[in-house]
């Protein structure tokens, strides 16, 4: 592995990603069309800070391997792009590469709109499955059959302000976040926090607004913690434990009723608060880093809270797909899993945005290590909490909208935990019944 060039991280983290973005131009621009360069053609979603590093990554493989040249072509997050990788997967004639949200692999057409990982050329590249998180490398799999090659977790994490919380005396003598266990430590840190800053709510998260995933990603943060399921393994039945769900909302709807969370911010303006130093704490997810540290918010981060037992904490993850081809050029193939191989042992790079790679050995690289707060909760990656496998469900999907707007009023102290658990429940069953438009048979 090479080590990241420093002025990378420095410009990325001290907010001159513009001259990072122009630096790595030339990598993305077809220059090796028409030359006799190995061509890759790659999609991915990826913007601001996350597609500045990967624009770097990409320059950085075209400088150790220059017979391939990789095209990227960045397209727009959420629904539209897995329309377009599906009409192109159906149609055959798709690009060689992608980028895809793990947690959407049960709902593209696993064998239809995806062709299956060649494990051979993926091992002849140098990645093997033992190197990958247990729990994120079974997911990569429909049917026992490998689809994706995971690349990061970008787990729900706890950003906390460091002024704030050092005047509240909830930092140890390392200058890092005092750890909570349970619910009683959890609210005497946030209560402590509210107290310093005038009874101010100490906590933001994206609890309210059209679309809002927010308390979707706390639920299923917090009720895992006790062992609460979903669905069954096969995706056909609701497997809710009432008792730990509801658990877990009347926590939620305490935040709310208590002042320790305000309930009437959306996303902008939970993150804005934070960033502002309205907030002492921020859950969301770990991809805010490159943002706050160009403001110049005194910040560190930390895993998510253990409330109920475990350490679990809701995550999606990014991977590499092949979108479905009806003939794939043997030299194109193998070129593209060298550039798959050379990103996923780089990850540590990638990290800098704040995500945590999901190649195991990259989490002991001292590049990786050195950096801060990005290596503070990388053992969050062996305990994810991961959708369950179905086409509903994933990022941007109509399961976490359903949720949201659920468990939204509970905060609020508008719906009770019952009847939000309630709403939960019936959405579920609608999802459910709702036609598979890409039902097993037709693999």
């Amino acid at each position: 592995m090479h080590d990241p060039p420093d002025i990378s991280r420095r410009h990325l983290l001290g907010g001159s990603l513009a001259l990072l973005g122009a630096a790595a131009t030339g990598c993305a621009l077809p220059v090796g069309l028409g030359s006799s360069k190995t061509h890759v053609q790659y999609w991915h979603f990826l913007g601001a800070s996350d597609g500045l590093v990967m624009k770097e990554m990409v320059g950085a493989f075209a400088r150790d391997n220059p017979d391939v040249f990789v095209e990227e072509n960045v397209l727009a997050w959420g629904e539209p792009y897995y329309t377009k990788i599906a009409m192109a997967g159906s149609g055959g004639r798709s690009p060689d590469l992608a980028t895809f949200h793990l947690a959407r692999l049960a709902g593209i057409g696993a064998g239809q709109i995806l062709d299956p990982i060649d494990v051979t050329l993926m091992e002849e590249a140098g990645l093997r499955g033992a190197d990958f998180s247990p729990p994120i490398w079974e997911r990569a799999h429909i049917d026992g059959v490998l689809y994706a090659i995971p690349f990061d977790a970008h787990p729900m994490v706890q950003y906390y302000n460091t002024d704030i919380c050092g005047r509240a005396g909830l930092l140890g003598p390392d200058g890092k976040l005092r750890p909570t266990t349970g619910v009683d430590e959890l609210i005497a840190m946030l209560t402590e926090a509210k107290k310093v800053m005038g009874g101010r709510p100490p906590l933001a998260f994206d609890a309210l607004g059209l679309g809002t995933v927010g308390p979707w990603r706390v639920w299923w943060s917090l009720y895992p913690q006790s062992g609460g399921t979903l669905l069954s393994e096969d995706g056909t039945r609701i497997t809710i434990d009432d008792a730990k769900a509801l658990e877990a909302l009347r926590l939620m709807a305490r935040l709310g009723q208590e002042g320790l969370c305000d309930w009437r911010t959306d996303y902008g303006a939970s993150v804005a608060n934070f960033t502002n130093g309205q907030a002492a704490f921020l859950w969301n997810g770990d991809w805010e880093i490159a943002g706050l540290k160009e403001r110049g918010t005194p910040f560190s981060m930390t895993r998510f809270p253990s409330v109920f037992g475990g350490h679990q904490a809701q995550a999606d993850c990014h991977a590499f797909v092949l979108p479905h081809q009806r003939d794939r050029d043997p030299e194109v193939e193998r070129a593209t899993y060298r550039f798959i191989a050379h990103i996923v042992k780089n990850s540590a790079d990638w990290a800098v945005a704040g995500h945590v790679p999901a190649y195991l050995p990259a989490l002991e690289r001292p590049e990786y290590l050195a950096l801060q707060p990005q290596s503070e909760y990388r053992t969050v990656i062996t305990e994810v909490a991961l959708d369950p496998q179905v086409w509903f469900a994933g990022s941007a999907s109509r399961m976490w909208i359903e949720f949201g707007e659920a468990f939204s009023p509970v905060i609020s102290g508008e719906r009770t935990p019952e009847e939000g658990l309630a709403a939960a429940k019936a959405s579920l069953t609608r999802l459910l019944s709702a036609p598979n438009p890409f039902p097993d048979e037709e693999r």
